[in-house]
């Protein structure tokens, strides 16, 4: 099958990634949009339909692998994913699976080894010597997600109010969030109050706060760094709870858009004791490297470096959200 060519498809709260590869490791095509979360997106389904429609003709295409959120933990949502790809790809090898096993694939090549989550959501995967997975956290905003980019900016927004009334020492997020936001700081309130029961896609919006906090933190600000600090405490705990299934020297790595921190990492690697492990492919490079098992392709080198160079020519190279 030397022109077989695959499809790769990275979704998440905040967006999903859909990338045509070859046997080369050459990325050919790709398209971007919004999140595809169906714990949070009612249009999830049509969000999704819309960027892999224009591959579904491709006539080369032989395998496709769709790394979702969600898939293998609410059966009633993993049926309507799966059903959904085998009726866009009914003639082809299809594997579908969470998106934070694909992006755990990705990071290890396969190889065992811990993998940290903090995107949208938080969450930690684990793989074995013996291929046995494991994972921690992952249960969404309403009742987990300790340590993710939505919750630093659900604690950035509770901070920044607690100092506006004096329940917590002033910090310099105020101004910024007031700056970021357009909201005008003489009447907070008003402003906040409006822009929150106002927004289009609250999850990922709120997580888009954590940047702010990063950028506030690298200033010094205690409020922000406090908030940064306490989201390592929560992945470490991830990673203290998974440990045990992996054997004591096993390597551990990160994925996801709030590790773009640098303090974040440099926090979760203190608490952990020793350095992370550098991802050996992205997330989109995870779900590709899915597709091609799929077809028993021989995967050397070459092919990895070639997934890396070409999803860092766009946004595949983007993180997990």
């Amino acid at each position: 099958m030397r022109d077989a060519l695959i499809l790769g498809i990275d979704g998440g709260g905040s967006k999903v990634l859909v990338t045509l590869a070859d046997k080369r490791g050459r990325i050919l095509r790709r398209s971007r949009g919004h999140g595809v979360n169906p714990m949070d997106n009612p249009n999830w389904l049509h969000e999704l339909e819309q960027h892999l429609l224009p591959f579904r003709d491709e006539g080369n295409l032989a395998a496709v692998a769709a790394a979702l959120p969600a898939y293998g933990e609410v059966e009633r949502l993993s049926a309507l994913q799966r059903d959904a790809i085998e009726r866009l790809f009914p003639n082809v090898h299809r594997r579908v699976l969470n998106d934070v096993d694909a992006a755990h694939l990705g990071a290890f090549a396969g190889d065992p080894g811990i993998l940290i989550l903090s995107g949208t959501g938080s969450m930690a995967w684990a793989r074995n010597s013996k291929g046995q997975s494991a994972r921690t956290g992952g249960w969404g905003d309403l009742i987990g997600d300790e340590g993710s980019s939505h919750w630093i900016g659900q604690r950035a927004l509770s901070l920044v109010s607690q100092s506006l009334d004096g329940r917590a020492p002033a910090t310099a997020l105020a101004k910024a969030l007031f700056d970021h936001l357009g909201v005008d700081p003489s009447n907070p309130m008003n402003g906040l109050g409006d822009w929150a029961s106002s927004l289009a896609n609250e999850r990922a919006d709120i997580a888009a706060i954590s940047t702010l906090v990063d950028q506030i933190a690298l200033g010094g600000d205690k409020g922000a760094v406090g908030l940064i600090e306490q989201a390592a405490d929560e992945l470490a705990k991830h990673h203290e709870a998974i440990a045990g299934h992996c054997d004591p020297d096993a390597d551990w790595t990160y994925a996801g858009g709030t590790f773009s921190s640098r303090l974040l990492l440099e926090a979760l690697e203190r608490r952990i004791g020793r350095p992370a492990a550098l991802p050996k492919l992205p997330p989109i490079g995870g779900a590709l490297l899915a597709a091609a098992q799929l077809l028993d392709w021989p995967l050397d080198d070459g092919w990895f470096g070639q997934i890396v160079a070409t999803a860092k020519g766009g946004d595949c190279a983007s993180p997990v959200n």
